[in-house]
């Protein structure tokens, strides 16, 4: 995550708005075990547009640290919602693929970080910080199993 706080603060603010839309056409689309199957994942309300992810924990190998475990997310947004895509988009770049204990050490204002809060409404950033919310939590349980 640290990167792409980077990357969105080496250019003008006016610019943020188009990187973060460039990262909305870049989220990919559900697994097929996944597509049209809504119900499997968890709607974030806070979002203005409809938002969906789920979190898979991958089994721990040779019985490794349950913190070294493999974290993967899937969103689902309307292409309609690129402000709320590219906020998923800015998480599934940061935080897919990364152990649990990274996913879980990610401060919970990292939304904030990205300058973009002059760029969207309130609203729009308290849908990230829902996000980036009920990602860890779903870690935290999901880790545990």
């Amino acid at each position: 995550m640290a990167q792409l706080v980077e990357d969105f603060h080496a250019v003008e603010p006016k610019d943020r708005l188009q990187l973060l839309l460039e990262l909305s056409d870049e989220l990919p689309s559900l697994p097929e075990r996944y597509a049209g199957h809504l119900d499997q994942l968890e709607q974030v309300h806070e979002c203005q547009s409809p938002l969906f992810l789920l979190v898979e924990v991958e089994p721990a190998t040779d019985g490794g640290n349950a913190e070294d475990r493999t974290v993967r997310l899937f969103f689902d947004a309307p292409k309609e919602a690129p402000t709320t895509r590219g906020f998923a988009g800015i998480l599934h770049e940061g935080l897919d693929g990364r152990s649990v204990a990274e996913v879980l050490a990610v401060p919970d204002d990292a939304p904030l970080r990205f300058g973009l809060a002059d760029a969207v409404s309130p609203l729009r950033m308290r849908g990230m910080a829902a996000m980036l919310s009920r990602i860890k939590r779903q870690v935290r349980h999901k880790s545990m199993l």
